[in-house]
């Protein structure tokens, strides 16, 4: 069985069709990434003699206490293998042409679906080359805007909140960037949020119920059609970045900070997807390509307020900010 799905700028071929994504018509095209559920590479098997070596393991712990992941270079670089802490594998080229899946009795291809189009392609785009932030981002007129930052910044809130404001969604949690004649554009991803049970009680009330990715997988599914939210399915040029800062109390915020350039160069690399993952010249090529972007696009930090029911008010600054730049909302 030959699935298709587009997802990043990316043509996927896949043996099941992924929880997530439409799939689409029989393609002509030949895919840029093969994609195997429940399937062993061909090269590893059963085999247990590859060698491994241990190259990233996960500052965020499970509750048992364990690593959430831990990424492996096997057999001197023929394949990276990404081990969850649920017993879940996938294995990847180094060329990032090709995706191998297995996963325990407990988990579902649902749960298996939320790394997938989480964390395994952000990795894989960064091995193809393509950078990512981790972020999420909205239109504004002919412009992306992207809200960087790190786990529970608020990046998909800020998103989700915007889009109720008539603003397309293109990407949620990455936002893979492609450089073109010294402009940047952001590739679209899904057309669904996934939020935190507490953002969907703050944005919508108590009485809004949305749908969980699994049984296993506590954040909700915001599917943008069916609540009459857009989605933008066609790359756009990068408009803005703001850094999603730590909340604070000041009476002032939420507020705009203005950041020397070398700080924003940083901020940027720190928010990169994937980046403990990066080879010598891979950052290098990253570095001088985070450097070209500041030049050309406004970065500032945007420091929400404490108070998640102001989200409204973050929405204006954002706006004003915005209109301020040029993009229309």
């Amino acid at each position: 069985m030959n699935v298709f799905h587009t997802v990043f700028g990316l043509l996927l071929r896949s043996n099941l069709s992924i929880p997530g994504l439409t799939p689409e018509r029989v393609s002509a095209k030949s895919p840029d990434v093969e994609v195997h559920f429940g399937v062993l590479p061909g090269a590893i098997g059963e085999s247990q003699s590859a060698v491994e070596e241990l190259i990233y393991t996960s500052s965020y712990l499970a509750e048992s206490g364990e690593p959430a992941l831990k990424t492996w270079r096997i057999a001197s670089g023929a394949f990276l293998r990404l081990d969850y802490f649920d017993g879940t594998k996938f294995w990847l080229d180094p060329e990032g042409t090709a995706v191998w899946a297995v996963w325990p009795a407990t988990q579902s291809l649902e749960d298996v679906a939320t790394y997938l189009l989480g964390p395994v392609l952000g990795l894989l785009l960064r091995l193809r080359g393509v950078p990512c932030l981790h972020a999420s981002a909205v239109t504004f007129g002919e412009s992306t805007v992207a809200f960087a930052g790190s786990e529970g910044k608020g990046k998909s809130t800020t998103a989700a909140a915007l889009a109720s404001r008539g603003h397309a969604v293109i990407s949620d949690d990455i936002v893979a960037l492609t450089e073109r004649e010294g402009s940047f554009f952001a590739l679209p991803a899904y057309p669904y949020l996934s939020l935190w049970p507490e953002s969907v009680r703050m944005l919508y009330g108590s009485k809004k119920e949305l749908p969980s990715f699994s049984p296993n997988y506590d954040k909700r599914q915001l599917l943008l059609a069916e609540n009459r939210l857009r989605f933008q399915d066609k790359q756009i040029q990068l408009g803005a970045v703001f850094l999603l800062g730590e909340r604070v109390a000041d009476s002032a915020a939420p507020f705009i900070e203005k950041l020397p350039a070398r700080e924003v160069l940083v901020e940027l690399v720190a928010n990169s997807y994937a980046t403990n993952m990066l080879d010598k010249n891979m950052r290098a090529q990253e570095f001088e390509l985070f450097g070209r972007l500041v030049t050309s696009v406004p970065v500032c930090r945007l420091r929400p307020h404490e108070d998640g029911s102001k989200i409204g008010l973050l929405c204006d600054v954002i706006r004003e900010k915005c209109h301020e730049l040029g993009l229309t909302s």
